[in-house]
């Protein structure tokens, strides 16, 4: 099913927030998230109840340690294993501690076979650029990019609709591993700078634009952007209301928001939102 063509037929409406347990993840989440069980929680999905799946999806990640170092294929690779689309993706970081990092890409271009060879014996890890972040680093990581967040990391990521993630190394944790389909499909080469920057979260600026999305951080409840189905609108700080017929939808931070680009919204004082949409 290819969840690019399809578009919401309700023009307003709150996604739903899918609290998705991972090994890596943290039983205790920053505000205004709540984990109520006792499983760590890795990451937060928004996804659409009762509608089509959307193009884009939003998540949030909490990282007590590393996450698997992983690659994704693109629109092409993916839909030769019968996929409906590959998986590019960004990350906006929210907060970070002391000495956390991520690797994007690798030190040097490494061939398919020194790629495997090093996922096996576990040199992969000393070959990834690890970088350390603070909050406002923001990346935008190609299909292809070999990538993995380190822990203390809290980030906001915006994606393709595709739960597709072949992994490379985990660390000795016994989940499969893709290897076949990851070095296949992996461009191990250095991570292209002018794909990374730092976010002035008071500054209204453009994130990303394109190929596949475009990404808006801005203050400006009027703002659209160009492209295909719904706006997806993220509260980062503040709130927005919109209206849904006789109701009014309010999503605060730590909610999303999925409306037609020909509907309004106000925003409360103060309040910064991403705002994404598919081209």
């Amino acid at each position: 099913m290819d969840v690019t063509a399809m578009v919401i037929s309700t023009p307003v409406y709150k996604l739903a927030a899918r609290y998705v347990n991972k090994p890596w993840g943290k039983a205790l989440l920053p505000s205004p998230f709540v984990n109520y069980g006792k499983s760590k929680i890795g990451e937060i999905w928004f996804e659409a109840e009762d509608e089509p799946a959307l193009p884009l999806m939003v998540k949030y990640l909490f990282t007590s340690e590393k996450l698997s170092i992983q690659v994704h294929p693109n629109d092409a690779q993916a839909q030769s294993r019968r996929l409906a689309s590959g998986k590019e993706e960004c990350w906006l970081v929210l907060d970070a501690e002391p000495g956390a990092s991520v690797g994007i890409g690798t030190l040097r271009e490494l061939s398919s076979d020194e790629l495997r060879s090093a996922a096996l014996d576990g040199s992969i890890e000393g070959l990834i650029d690890w970088k350390p972040v603070q909050r406002g680093d923001f990346f935008y990581i190609p299909a292809g990019t070999v990538h993995a967040i380190g822990a203390g990391v809290c980030l906001i990521e915006i994606q393709q609709n595709a739960d597709v993630t072949y992994r490379l190394y985990d660390y000795g944790r016994s989940r499969e591993l893709h290897l076949d389909d990851g070095v296949e499909v992996a461009t191990a080469v250095p991570y292209c700078h002018a794909l990374e920057g730092h976010v002035d979260f008071d500054a209204d600026q453009t994130l990303v634009d394109g190929p596949l999305f475009q990404v808006r951080l801005t203050g400006n409840p009027s703002e659209t952007l160009p492209g295909s189905g719904p706006l997806i609108v993220v509260p980062i700080e503040g709130y927005i209301t919109a209206e849904a017929g006789s109701a009014l939808v309010r999503v605060a931070a730590g909610e999303c928001l999925a409306i037609d680009p020909s509907f309004s919204f106000e925003a409360s004082s103060g309040a910064r939102l991403l705002i994404a949409r598919t081209l």
